[in-house]
């Protein structure tokens, strides 16, 4: 039953996603991955250097939800809410806010 229901999602999901949201939702699997393998080698080593798990995990979760909040604007099927920006405004928008996270990330390492 569960192999029916998640062949069924894939193929629909294969079938109807444009290439641009299959690229985001690669990156957010890629960021979500990330996100976990730090924090299980964070349980299994220690936290020795806090601030560097700390910020490389606050990274992970905010670029999780800055490519979130960019598969937002992008999907064709949301054109109604973001009718007033476009593909590379929001595309624009989101490497201008990863520069802002990455230099707050690097100052916090310290």
């Amino acid at each position: 039953m569960l192999t029916a229901v998640l062949g069924k999602f894939y193929s629909e999901y294969k079938a109807h996603t444009p290439k641009k949201l299959k690229i985001i939702d690669a990156y957010l699997l890629y960021v979500l991955l990330t996100g976990i393998l730090q924090f299980v080698y964070c349980c299994l080593v220690g936290t020795f250097p806090f601030n560097s798990f700390l910020s490389g995990f606050i990274s992970c979760v905010s670029s999780f939800v800055l490519a979130v909040c960019l598969r937002l604007q992008v999907n064709p099927q949301n054109k109604v809410q973001f009718s007033k920006i476009s593909p590379e405004r929001g595309f624009a928008d989101f490497i201008f806010a990863h520069v802002i996270l990455h230099l707050v990330v690097i100052n916090f390492i310290g």
